[in-house]
């Protein structure tokens, strides 16, 4: 079986001949085996594991994302944000650190574009009101009535 973990901007682990893959959604935790079904879940903030043939561990933290299963063979995860160690202790606090700098980044990204929102939306809206100033208001019905425009058209 193959795994493949992605984050938008990485590849974050490629493994080939992988026994056995730990996940959690959730309803809980589940395993995978090769000749898995189909299948697609969603994952929260979790920690990925899996065992190669050799005998090996591998351990990834993912910050939330999509699990795949396809042909029984390949288990594809597309998550926001992923963290990859040989060893579960070394996912820690490096692990931790790394998502909490992202998270402050995201934080900051999505500030910057609220206030970019909001100043554009401000622009607009004097755009608008200088447009209207600048115009005399359109004539009522009953002006045009008086007017006898309103017979016209």
């Amino acid at each position: 079986m193959r795994l493949v973990v992605t984050t938008p901007t990485a590849l974050v682990e490629e493994v080939a001949g992988v026994r056995h893959i730990r996940a959690e959604d959730e309803t809980g935790a589940f395993g995978i085996l090769p000749g898995h079904a189909d299948f697609v879940t969603v994952l929260p903030v979790s920690v990925v594991t899996w065992r190669g043939e050799d005998g090996g561990e591998g351990f990834v933290l993912v910050r939330g994302g999509v699990l795949t299963v396809r042909g029984g063979d390949l288990v594809e995860i597309a998550a926001r944000g992923a963290y990859r160690a040989d060893d579960l202790a070394d996912l820690g606090d490096d692990a931790l650190a790394a998502l909490e700098r992202l998270d402050v980044s995201e934080d900051e990204a999505r500030t910057s574009e609220t206030r970019l929102h909001l100043a554009t939306m401000r622009q607009i809206e004097r755009v608008l009101q200088s447009g209207r100033q600048g115009k005399s208001a359109p004539p009522s019905l009953d002006q045009r009535r008086a007017d006898g425009s309103a017979a016209n058209g």
